[in-house]
């Protein structure tokens, strides 16, 4: 390289040379977008160290020490679901043992009942069912408002938002209106899977494709509403069709630019039909984050989401490419259904904490990336998050 690159970074370039990742370790220095093949080499290198630093770089160039959460509050509305995703663990059918769907009032008494904790999201995402009218969606928004009207509403994938869009009979325009006006704030990221048709057709083929998630991201955008992004990965999926995956989210990035956050959730292999698989191992967890930093040069934050991948993975993960853990989050049931042993809630102060004991520097944010709170004093309170496209 004809760059001068400090000493510590000249250090790294040669392990990665040492390794056969010189070339890709060129780029990252040199700020380029990481090609596909790259993508490939990155998930088959076996020095996992060296691929952490890189990511490391990258992170810290971006973010510095400052690792992101927020006091947050989960609400998963109903499990009923017609999909029959291979992988899932949590959906029932009405009538089966342990089905259920909250009327609006009680999801409204959930948030209710954190109302002496600083909660300023609420995160509702939920099986999918034909049979649930268009005005539940609205008049769950509308009940969580009123129970707390400061709260930012994170709710619907867009596995979600197309079934509520079949059953309004308007077309997403309208609809996205209807629902910004009872309260939605942004759309969370779930739902993606892998984009690939063949493990779609595997694993998940009665939702929506590949394609059509991210057309519907790119409208929910257009329509003035953030999202996050996520790739379900540890099962049939190939690595090929992991780099395509992350490939297209950060294309749709390029043309819309919505995209806060990439998650890479770890497949939980009980409970459901892809029980004989082994799922994901805590190296393959630390990798998915150090690649899809790595490869995501246009999206902001990668979340290292601790309820999924346990604490002290989650924390060495903020030095594998994560800044942001996610939040205090309150009964989860996804990923516990699929047997997740990680707590139902923390307290702000156990994060900090968490945070402080790997290293980085604790900051509270909004569910916009707004800073709410640092232990860093030259890292302010901010005011609006930057526009979308529109």
């Amino acid at each position: 390289m004809s760059v001068h690159l400090p000493e510590q970074d000249e250090e790294l370039l040669a392990q990665a040379r040492a390794c056969d990742l010189g070339p890709i370790a060129e780029k990252v220095f040199a700020g380029k977008r990481l090609s596909t093949d790259d993508g490939v080499s990155l998930y088959r290198t076996p020095a996992l160290n060296v691929l952490g630093q890189l990511a490391n770089h990258v992170r810290e160039k971006i973010h510095g020490d400052l690792a992101y959460f927020n006091v947050n509050q989960h609400i998963n509305y109903t499990n009923y679901c017609n999909k029959f995703c291979r992988f899932c663990s949590f959906d029932r059918l009405p009538g089966q043992e342990g089905a259920y769907l909250l009327t609006p009032e009680e999801a409204a008494r959930k948030i209710r009942d954190q109302l002496d904790e600083p909660v300023t999201e609420v995160h509702m995402v939920a099986g999918v069912w034909p049979k649930i009218p268009y005005e539940y969606y609205l008049d769950l928004l509308r009940a969580v408002r009123e129970a707390r009207p400061e709260i930012h509403i994170k709710a619907f994938t867009m596995v979600e938002i197309d079934q509520i869009r079949k059953v309004a009979k308007k077309n997403l325009a309208e609809v996205l209106e209807d629902l910004k006006e009872a309260g939605l704030g942004s759309c969370p990221g779930g739902g993606a899977e892998i984009f690939s048709e063949r493990v779609h057709r595997e694993g998940y083929r009665m939702k929506i494709s590949g394609d059509e998630w991210l057309a519907l991201a790119g409208d929910v955008h257009r329509a003035g509403l953030h999202t996050n992004c996520t790739m379900l990965h540890g099962h049939i999926e190939t690595i090929e069709e992991r780099v395509d995956h992350l490939d297209r989210l950060r294309r749709q990035q390029d043309e819309t630019g919505g995209f806060q956050s990439y998650i890479p959730l770890s497949f939980h292999p009980e409970n459901n039909e892809w029980s004989h698989l082994p799922g994901p191992s805590a190296l393959d967890e630390l990798r998915e984050l150090a690649v899809g930093r790595l490869m995501l040069d246009n999206i902001p934050h990668i979340k290292g989401y601790w309820i999924m991948l346990g604490i002290p993975i989650a924390q060495l993960g903020l030095s594998f490419g994560a800044d942001d853990v996610d939040g205090t989050v309150v009964e989860e049931k996804i990923y516990h259904d699929a047997g997740a042993h990680t707590p139902q809630r923390v307290q702000r102060e156990d994060l900090l904490g968490w945070i402080r004991d790997a290293g980085r520097v604790p900051v509270e944010r909004d569910t916009l990336y707004r800073v709410v709170w640092s232990a860093d004093e030259q890292v302010a309170p901010v005011g609006s998050p930057a526009p979308l496209f529109s």
